[in-house]
């Protein structure tokens, strides 16, 4: 598995209170969501009134598309001319699960079954919630 992470520091020029930054910093993020199908936070700057650092994230399997995508939502941004682009960075993050395994995983099948869904009702799993067991 591949995560992508794109911080964007951004500048809202016609921002006069906290009020009027989070409503252009929450269109932004809800255009991006919709758009790009990625996750977006404000991650710094909430106490200021002109300037925010969003988080975008995406995962994938693999590391070129995942870049271009997060290029592009970093121009659609810029694009958007509701803030200024002051500074952006991606970042490309491989987790081992993609990989190889890691120790403790020696009972996978071919299916590629995860650690977490090894146990199965059969194997005696613990019951679910609201379950009730008759005697």
């Amino acid at each position: 598995m591949i995560v992508g992470v794109a911080v964007v520091e951004i500048f809202v020029h016609e921002s006069q209170s906290l009020k009027a930054k989070r409503g252009v910093v929450r269109s932004i993020a809800a255009r991006l969501r919709n758009r790009f199908n990625l996750s977006v936070s404000e991650v710094g700057g909430q106490g200021t009134w002109q300037r925010a650092v969003l988080g975008i994230s995406m995962t994938g399997s693999e590391e070129v598309p995942l870049r271009r995508a997060l290029e592009k939502a970093v121009e659609f941004v810029e694009g958007t001319h509701l803030a200024q682009v002051l500074q952006s960075e991606i970042e490309i993050i491989r987790l081992p699960l993609a990989e190889g395994l890691t120790e403790g995983t020696e009972n996978f099948d071919a299916a590629g079954d995860l650690p977490w869904s090894l146990e199965t009702e059969s194997e005696g799993a613990s019951p679910e919630v609201g379950d009730t067991e008759e005697e």
